[in-house]
């Protein structure tokens, strides 16, 4: 059974066993949280690690913890795999994400913009590699959130704009160090092209719609929130940071133009849901 005739079947024994006891609206409701939090698993994982790992790690043991926490996400990256949780095609595209955020993690902590503390064995120019990983689960949530609703984006703008526009947004990360930072631009950009494309979403048998860069600004507070929790966990510290000091709300434009970058790399490998939604029934 494929992973998303597991989530299928799993969806309609958990449909029907609520709608015995549930209104319609609350079942909705249920299954939009459900399917969330399934979609964003490998991420909460992760933010789990690294909060249990801050509580309990001593420092004479033999393995530093960030060394620790790339086997942990190595381990569940392999059993997303081997029990069908994620397909091949989304893992090519989170292999994607670990490379291109492992070489931002790079130029980023050379440029003093944050410190990894710690010390550890897998460590590349300051960055543990684990690091690539916080990127990968961002496209993990992408690829499976689109997978397990059925997502449809209808109308969407050219190909060749979006990808140019993901392009720009990924050389600002390192060009605003030497140049004007362009980011604001870029944010208008991303709702001038954007604008009309609404996200087509499936929950059991009825369609649902949200405009994308809505969407987008949600899922941007939603990492603003688990960056905080990296933080707090001193797990990584910005330039100047206080313990206990939360991130910067600016952050919230960046983590909304990483989310672009991390939509259209997604579409690589998803084009099917690029095409005009379905109609019901």
């Amino acid at each position: 059974m494929s992973a998303e005739e597991q989530s299928l079947a799993i969806e309609r024994r958990l449909g029907d066993w609520m709608r015995a006891r549930l209104s319609p609206r609350t079942v909705t409701f249920v299954m939009f949280v459900l399917k969330q939090g399934w979609a964003c698993l490998f991420g909460g994982l992760m933010l789990l690690a690294l909060i249990l790992s801050k509580m309990f790690w001593q420092e004479d043991w033999p393995v530093a913890r960030y060394d620790a926490l790339l086997a942990f996400a190595l381990v569940t990256q392999a059993a997303f795999l081997w029990f069908r949780l994620e397909t091949l095609d989304e893992a090519r595209v989170i292999l994607a994400f670990h490379i291109t955020g492992t070489a931002m993690e790079v130029f980023k902590v050379s440029a003093g913009s944050w410190s990894y503390p710690e010390e550890a064995l897998f460590k590349l120019l300051g960055v543990p590699l684990f690091s690539g990983f916080m990127y990968a689960s961002v496209g993990s949530f992408m690829a499976r959130v689109i997978r397990l609703f059925s997502m449809r984006f209808s109308p969407y703008p050219p190909i060749w704009a979006t990808f140019a526009l993901a392009l720009a947004i990924y050389v600002n990360f390192f060009a605003h160090h030497f140049l004007p930072d362009a980011r604001w631009l870029l944010i208008v950009a991303t709702v001038i092209l954007f604008w009309r494309t609404r996200i087509w979403f499936r929950i059991e048998a009825n369609d649902y719609w949200m405009p994308l860069p809505l969407a987008a600004l949600f899922s941007a507070c939603a990492l603003w929130i688990a960056e905080n929790v990296g933080t707090l966990t001193r797990t990584w510290v910005y330039a100047g940071q206080a313990p206990w000091e939360t991130v910067s709300f600016a952050k919230l434009g960046s983590w909304y133009l990483l989310l672009y970058v991390s939509f259209v790399t997604v579409t690589l490998v998803m084009r099917g849901a690029l095409a005009t939604r379905r109609n019901n029934g």
